[in-house]
């Protein structure tokens, strides 16, 4: 749906704007004198002028430059011409061999950080003025793009950090180098004339569409826009004086850095996530470009990888190959065009042209973020996997690619997004969707991680539905209850609220619950939570704690026929087990908690000894304390620790050391609490019957959640097999669950 996405940015001023850019025709005939020079092909798609309601549609197809398959080195070739020009002091119009040859008498290097296009053409460019070349990469681009990079004979350097301060890097060692120059497609602060040149390289794609037009006229002309300069070179070509061209630019949903930057009217560093348009991946606007983008940009639209995918998938029906960056075009013309945009007054006698800037390459498909669903949205969670990598001996996956796609959601949507990530490889992400103001805020807290899929009947990614039931590891614990919130989120931005409505996803709950620890430490909190976990439609208003101890029982080693010496600590731990099994019946056996019943305990592992022929030195029994409302982790060691002492007082040689190395505390609220009671009456209200409560033996976020102070209760979906070897849940209750917290925050944050 258009209104459950990122709407359009519209510049009705833009149209009335003459940029002051001077052609540069030099340009042009220094790229015509090339052998590897000729005009890359328009070509018509009336079948998308038909879609969209136009005279015409072209597309300028940019799979194959020089030999390369992107337009970058028509910036590339130019500006390196002109910095080493400068360089070597001879005149710009210096012949290509004259250049080479003072190139390489002063052993230039050049330098460029990319995410794949740009630094593959300032590679090839070196190649072919016989000079080095060292092109630094940022984290997360594939290594086909390396690869590919490293055939142009190219040093590679592979960073652990974005593209933007890859720049910035690149710089740095540029000026490490005696002879480095950096050849870089983005200005910043004291870095604007090769830039401005790589700008100018790019305009003699836009003087050949003119020449390939024939005479008629470019209503509009479509681009995609990384760090803008291709859009600095259209921009002061389509608005030179006499021209009525209007520009639509395009960004992925996830770096949607010049549609920020236009929204609020001023330039500034987006965040920005992963996508399949690579090469847009780019968190700051060229500071050359942004003056005339801000002026004589018409429309800014951003897209989902998936709308990008499915353009490339359309365009080769047609003939045109085409990458994700080149297919934005398409997938953009088409948002626009369904909005009917007056910005760009498209009507049936327009002629569009659209930039398709890269060549096919190889990605992996994306998940579409469009979907608003929430049982095909479980679907989508399921079949993404996100094992805890700490919980077994197989490891997993993390959480990062179901991350990176709830990311994308909600930005497809336009929604506040935060990325957390403390911890390399384990994110959390939150969302937020801003009330006006004076209403109470509700958080709604949520576990992407799951246990091994190790063991599991089955596809466990497979999402399959099955007699009303959704199958697949997590769907029951908890990626239903994950897509219930997302979709009250999405909701909850059409309601005209007073109050905030936050999504957390977090990780590792599996474990040791970093993702929640995290988020409160960044001081995320809200009047009221709701923590997803599957409850079978039921009401959890407590839940028990645990404290895991290390007991070490202390002997003597000696050589196993010193019995004179030596002291075992494996038998004296014997005594302790016992008194322990003693103390695990008398704690069952206490007054139970009206909910949760009685406390309990339990000896986990037990290790001591190096081997068969020695006394063994150390036994250490790590044991589990389950606990109830009003046992403390404090209260549980005294009560060890007196078992311990007393041992210690009757048993000969008997020593020990004690210590808590986790605890989590149990949760507790109490049900005529003013949130439970608004929570309860709009649950009821979507299943159509009273609430059942239940109190649960397991541990959950929520009581970290109550410890800072947020009252916070546990609700979600029917279904089983958490943890099992098959795991469903129900459609019908995905539905309820969505319902009822759309209910509450109507309620709760009006």
């Amino acid at each position: 749906m258009v209104l459950d996405r990122r709407q359009p940015y519209e510049n009705p001023e833009a149209q009335h704007w003459v940029s002051d850019q001077k052609p540069t025709p030099e340009v042009l005939e220094f790229h015509t004198k090339s052998p590897l020079y000729h005009p890359t092909p328009l070509i018509s798609l009336p079948k998308i002028a038909e879609e969209v309601g136009v005279r015409e549609v072209f597309v300028k197809d940019e799979s194959e430059r020089c030999g390369l398959p992107s337009f970058k080195i028509l910036g590339a070739s130019w500006a390196t011409h002109c910095a080493i020009a400068a360089y070597t002091k001879l005149p710009v119009t210096s012949e290509f061999q004259a250049l080479a040859n003072a190139a390489q008498a002063m052993e230039i290097v050049l330098v460029a950080a990319t995410d794949g296009n740009h630094g593959r053409a300032v590679a090839r460019i070196a190649a072919l003025l016989n000079i080095k070349a060292r092109i630094l990469v940022p984290r997360g681009v594939d290594m086909t793009t390396i690869e590919m990079i490293r055939g142009e004979g190219a040093d590679v350097i592979v960073t652990d950090i974005d593209y933007d301060a890859t720049v910035l890097l690149a710089k740095t060692l540029s000026e490490e180098i005696e002879a480095g120059i950096l050849i870089q497609d983005t200005a910043f602060k004291g870095y604007e004339e090769i830039p401005q040149w790589i700008v100018d390289g790019y305009s003699t794609m836009m003087v050949e569409i003119d020449t390939q037009l024939d005479g008629r006229s470019l209503d509009l002309v479509v681009l995609p826009v990384g760090v803008g300069s291709l859009a600095q070179a259209v921009v002061a070509h389509s608005k030179t004086s006499g021209r009525g061209t209007r520009v639509l630019s395009v960004e992925p949903d996830t770096a949607a850095c010049l549609w920020r930057n236009l929204t609020d009217g001023f330039p500034a560093p987006a965040q920005t996530r992963n996508t399949v348009m690579a090469g847009m991946n780019c968190g700051k606007v060229s500071t050359n470009a942004w003056p005339s983008l801000k002026s004589g940009i018409d429309a800014s639209v951003t897209i989902s990888d998936i709308e990008s995918h499915e353009a490339v998938e359309d365009l080769l029906t047609m003939g045109v190959k085409a990458g994700p960056c080149g297919a934005a075009t398409l997938a953009a013309l088409r948002f626009a065009a369904s909005l009917g945009l007056e910005s760009l007054n498209l009507n049936k006698d327009s002629t569009v042209v659209l930039l398709s800037t890269e060549g096919p390459r190889e990605y992996i498909k994306p998940l579409d973020a469009r979907i608003s669903d929430p049982v095909a949205l479980t679907q989508a969670l399921v079949r993404i996997e996100s094992t805890n990598p700490g919980l077994s001996k197989a490891g997993g996956v993390g959480e990062r690619q179901i991350a990176d796609y709830i990311a994308a959601w909600l930005e497809h949507r336009n929604i506040e997004t935060y990325w957390l990530e403390k911890t390399q490889g384990r994110p959390s992400v939150v969302g937020i969707v801003r009330g006006s103001g004076g209403g109470k805020s509700i958080m709604f807290n949520g576990h992407l991680d799951t246990v091994t899929t190790i063991g599991y009947s089955g596809d466990p990614l497979s999402g399959n539905i099955k007699d009303g039931s959704l199958y697949g590891r997590g769907c029951f614990d908890m990626k239903a209850g994950l897509a219930a919130a997302l979709v009250t989120l999405a909701q909850a931005k059409k309601a005209g609220l007073r109050g905030d409505v936050i999504f957390t996803g977090v990780a590792d709950e599996e474990n040791l619950s970093a993702g929640t620890e995290e988020l409160l430490k960044q001081g995320w909190t809200a009047d009221g939570a709701i923590v997803l976990e599957p409850t079978c439609l039921q009401i959890v208003t407590a839940h028990k704690g645990f404290v895991w101890l290390e007991v070490d029982i202390h002997g003597r080693a000696a050589h196993g026929s010193r019995y004179d010496l030596g002291v075992d600590a494996i038998c004296k731990a014997g005594h302790f087990l016992v008194e322990l099994d003693k103390y695990s019946q008398e704690v069952l056996r206490r007054e139970p908690n009206p909910e949760l019943g009685t406390g309990s305990v339990h000896a986990s592992l037990i290790q001591g000894g190096e081997e068969p022929s020695s006394y063994p030195a150390k036994c250490t029994i790590t044991i589990e304390r389950r606990t109830v409302p009003g046992e403390t982790s404090t209260s549980i060691t005294e009560e060890i620790k007196k078992i311990l002492d007393q041992l210690a007082a009757g048993v000969a040689d008997f020593k020990y050391e004690i210590r808590v190395t986790f605890s989590r505390s149990p949760f507790h609220i109490e049900k005529n609490h003013a949130f439970v009671a608004c929570v309860v009456k709009n649950i009821e209200k979507a299943l159509g019957k009273t609430a059942k409560f239940h109190g649960e033996k397991i541990w959950a976020d929520s009581a970290l959640l109550t410890d800072k102070g947020i009252p916070s209760m546990l609700f979600g979906v029917d279904g089983e097999g958490a943890h099992a070897a098959t795991e469903s849940v129900t459609i019908e209750s995905i539905e309820q669950v969505t319902q009822s917290l759309v209910n509450i925050v109507d309620d709760f944050c009006a």
